[in-house]
């Protein structure tokens, strides 16, 4: 998703754990942006084995949705914003949508939907104001639409927001409040949410305060002890306590003290920038699902808080422009593979997370460098249109495959574009210069991967199966 340039107070954030069962209060998101995504069944599968009951989509694809019928998952389905003018222009729209993506869910032994996120960030300044006039009169028919369908008591319609909603000049939680050219716009929506008894949706992103201001205090991004910072009679010692803050004064001041507030994402990259990495991470989730487990919440909102952390997969395909890390904000890789200890608990133990289960890879091949090349400058371009049609993301400066050499990264490039083209034959050619070969090509902390058979894959190998089987049975039968 888009971010926007977030104050010391102002970031976005998600957060996510294994290990022991995730607490109630603890869910996760789930991104389909990627290019060979798992099967929902599995996905499933992982959630249940970790003991995360909570699980936030960015769209309501039914073939996803159901799959978590009878599971005891709770769902929140989303809207994308390309949606939303046509779900405020009309309301016989938003009862369609309702009908075909709540309500066909809704039964006994059914999918426990819990809220519809309308829009996603719909208000980033990087949008210019895009989504200002659709996205409430959106909210509106929709819930609307539940409510008539039976549904308002029990699932709530809210808004996925940055944190750059709101502000403090000051970066004093104490000085927050709504972004000036959207306060009248908030506080109706606020107001409706309030009215409605539907929760503040906020997504807040301690590894962005530090990604946007080389003078941020590293230490204060995280949670184990950085030196404090005074607000009134209150010390802050981490930033995400502060950016939730900062909300609270700001619903205060607005004469919504008592607003409930969900975390609706809150986590850490694991590459593609210098301080993206497997160690700072969990740094991070050690000492955000250790808060959880407390029920401490914040100096201002004390005891326990809804959280859903992002995210649950890398994403391979996502948009890079807010920075290269946007593709690893996975506690699981591509494949649902674990990358570092962490336990949704809180309690600290230290042991991996439960792995996906039933996951197929295609052939264990990978796509290199041939060892006779020697001009390398004429790989130059054959690099270039591997990387701007697969995801390089892992050679940039401070990431994991950093330390490669020329020739490296070459052979990375080459394998990316490859595996992401279902190990194509045609796709390990470059001019010639490439081989496909059976020796793991991984070096040292770069990992090159094999891909796996994605949901429509493995779906067209059922077919194509189900199709040989079938045509055999016919020959016996006529022999």
């Amino acid at each position: 998703m888009a971010r926007a340039v977030c104050t010391v107070w102002t970031f976005c954030a998600i957060l996510v754990s294994a290990t022991g069962l995730a607490p109630e209060d603890i869910g996760v998101n789930w991104g389909s942006q990627t290019s060979h995504p798992l099967l929902p069944s599995i996905v499933a599968g992982m959630l249940k084995d970790n003991g995360i009951k909570k699980l936030k989509l960015f769209d309501a694809d039914p073939w996803i949705v159901s799959a978590f019928a009878g599971t005891g998952i709770e769902l929140m389905v989303g809207i994308a914003n390309n949606q939303l003018k046509d779900l405020s222009d009309s309301y016989g729209n938003a009862k369609d949508w309702v009908k075909h993506n709540v309500s066909k869910h809704i039964r006994d032994g059914g999918v426990d939907i819990r809220y519809v996120g309308v829009g996603n960030e719909p208000f980033l300044t990087s949008y210019n104001g895009t989504y200002m006039k659709t996205t409430f009169p959106a909210l509106k028919n929709i819930q609307k639409a539940l409510d008539e369908a039976g549904h308002g008591d029990k699932i709530k319609a809210t808004i996925p927001l940055n944190a750059d909603v709101y502000e403090s000049h000051s970066d004093s939680p104490s000085d927050g409040n709504f972004r000036k050219n959207i306060k009248d716009l908030m506080l109706q929506i606020v107001r409706f949410l309030h009215d409605n008894k539907s929760p503040f949706l906020v997504n807040i992103y301690p590894f962005l305060s530090l990604y946007q201001n080389s003078k941020f205090p590293v230490d204060f991004a995280f949670f184990d002890g950085a030196k404090p910072i005074q607000d009134k009679n209150i010390q802050y010692t981490n930033v995400f306590d502060a950016n939730f803050d900062t909300l609270v004064w700001t619903l205060k001041k607005n004469n919504f003290e008592d607003m409930k507030i969900i975390v609706g994402e809150v986590g850490w990259p694991t590459d593609g920038n210098i301080n993206a990495n497997t160690k700072l991470a969990k740094r991070f989730y050690d000492g955000f699902l250790k808060k959880m487990a407390s029920k401490k919440g914040t100096p201002l909102r004390p005891g326990p808080m809804e959280v859903y952390l992002f995210g649950l997969l890398d994403e391979d395909t996502k948009n890079v422009a807010p920075g290269a890390f946007e593709r690893h904000w996975g506690i699981f890789r591509y494949d649902g593979q674990p990358k570092f200890p962490i336990d949704f608990s809180g309690k600290g133990h230290e042991k991996m997370p439960v792995a996906a289960k039933g996951v197929i890879y295609m052939d264990h091949q990978w796509c290199v460098l041939k060892n006779d090349v020697k001009n390398m400058t004429a790989a130059g371009p054959e690099v270039d249109y591997a990387c701007s049609n697969s995801d390089c993301t892992s050679l940039g400066y401070g990431a994991s495959c950093n330390d490669l050499d020329m020739r490296g990264n070459v052979s990375y490039a080459f394998n990316m574009y490859f595996q992401m083209q279902d190990q194509s034959v045609e796709a390990c050619d470059f001019n010639g210069m490439a081989e496909i070969v059976k020796q793991n090509a991984s070096r040292k902390s770069c990992f090159f991967q094999i891909q796996i058979m994605s949901a429509g894959d493995r779906i067209r190998l059922t077919y194509g199966v189900s199709i040989f089987v079938g045509l055999l049975l016919s020959l016996f039968a006529a022999a």
